[in-house]
């Protein structure tokens, strides 16, 4: 609601994933539910206005983030930055997938 209300229905990009965090996928048959994230991005400035993740260590994966939010993060930087493998926080780092495409945001492999 906040980016909504300060970027604009019409300049907001929203940016999601759905994937199986490595921790929850062992031991093998291990049922969990898939974790999730979404980035917010203001389209006229490129900029990310927001970050969601629910899954696993969320304090420590959001960390990083905040202070790169504070100081003018940008989409085109999020997508330059190498993902630590194997993390959850690399779904933030390679998000492409877009709400609006109406593509099928759960990740595959």
């Amino acid at each position: 609601e906040d980016a909504l209300e300060n970027v604009g229905a019409n300049n907001l990009e929203v940016y999601i994933r759905e994937f199986l965090p490595l921790e929850w996928s062992l031991p093998a048959g291990r049922s969990h539910h898939n974790a999730f994230t979404k980035v917010l991005v203001d389209k006229t400035s490129d900029k990310v206005v927001g970050i969601h993740f629910l899954g696993p260590n969320a304090g420590e994966v959001m960390q990083g983030y905040g202070a790169a939010m504070k100081n003018g993060l940008t989409y085109s930087t999020l997508k330059k930055t190498v993902g630590i493998h194997p993390t959850s926080s690399e779904e933030i780092v390679t998000i492409a997938i877009t709400k609006s495409s109406g593509e099928d945001a759960a990740a595959g492999g």
